[in-house]
């Protein structure tokens, strides 16, 4: 199998990468429109918070990539090409929710909007990371050697940990658990409003947190690498999140049976 694996439609040769990010934003941006018929926000507040979100994630995966290498802000002169390109969904995910947060206290939010962004990002995510796997070595997403039965030759005679693939298995796999999760919970009243978007960031920043210590990145922070610095402040984050949405759905649930 020869890399990056080129998609033929009719005389265009599309790369895999391109093709599949680009598929990710319309079908993810399709379901996000799709889901938010169900949404009591206006249509001009939902468009300041995507726009929010879009102005967000894309300084976020910039900024944190930028991390990556400290030694190559020191030599921006020579490194500016890669710093460039580059980019990470972690830093997107974050940059976008505070991108997300500023935009609602400028527009007068006060309610949580993350569960109509969980399901469309983690589908979204998932088509991403086919291209990102097809791109092959290239793409720098794959994992370090392994003599695992999941180890794959992108094409260089080295079995690898395909980390794009065990990534797109979890984003789905979340996603069926929380959307069963939502369904069960349908005939109890529901679960709290925000805490599929708490469930889903932090289960991804788990899963990446642990997956990046196979990833062939530096890991310069004390043996850690950006992505899970990135990972750790962002679980601490969304576990106090987690306590405070609980203890609004508890206190409300007191008030009701009294």
């Amino acid at each position: 199998m020869e890399f990056p694996v080129y998609i033929h439609i009719g005389s265009w040769r599309i790369h895999p990468h391109f093709l599949f990010e680009s598929l990710a934003y319309f079908i993810g941006f399709r379901i996000y429109v799709w889901r938010r018929k169900k949404s009591d926000i206006s249509v001009i507040n939902m468009f300041w918070l995507v726009a929010g979100a879009a102005i967000g994630a894309a300084l976020g995966s910039k900024l944190l990539y930028w991390l990556e290498s400290p030694e190559w802000l020191l030599s921006i002169s020579e490194h500016w090409r890669e710093l460039l390109a580059g980019k990470t969904i972690v830093g997107g995910l974050l940059g976008g929710l505070i991108g997300v947060e500023l935009t609602k206290k400028l527009v007068g939010i006060t309610r949580s909007t993350g569960d109509e962004f969980a399901f469309p990002l983690m589908i979204a995510m998932a088509i991403g990371r086919v291209g990102c796997f097809l791109t092959g070595l290239d793409d720098h997403t794959h994992g370090t050697p392994t003599n695992w039965i999941t180890g794959f030759d992108y094409g260089d005679g080295v079995m690898r940990h395909p980390a794009q693939l065990y990534e797109i298995g979890f984003l789905l796999l979340l996603a069926l658990v929380l959307f069963s999760a939502k369904k069960m919970s349908a005939t109890r009243g529901g679960l709290p409003n925000g805490i599929i978007y708490i469930w889903f960031m932090f289960g991804y920043l788990a899963f990446r947190f642990a997956i990046d210590f196979i990833k062939p990145t530096p890991h310069p922070y004390l043996g850690l690498n950006n992505i899970q610095l990135a990972c750790v402040l962002g679980m601490i984050y969304f576990a106090y999140r987690m306590i405070q949405v609980n203890r609004t759905a508890n206190l409300l649930k007191g008030s009701h049976a009294s």
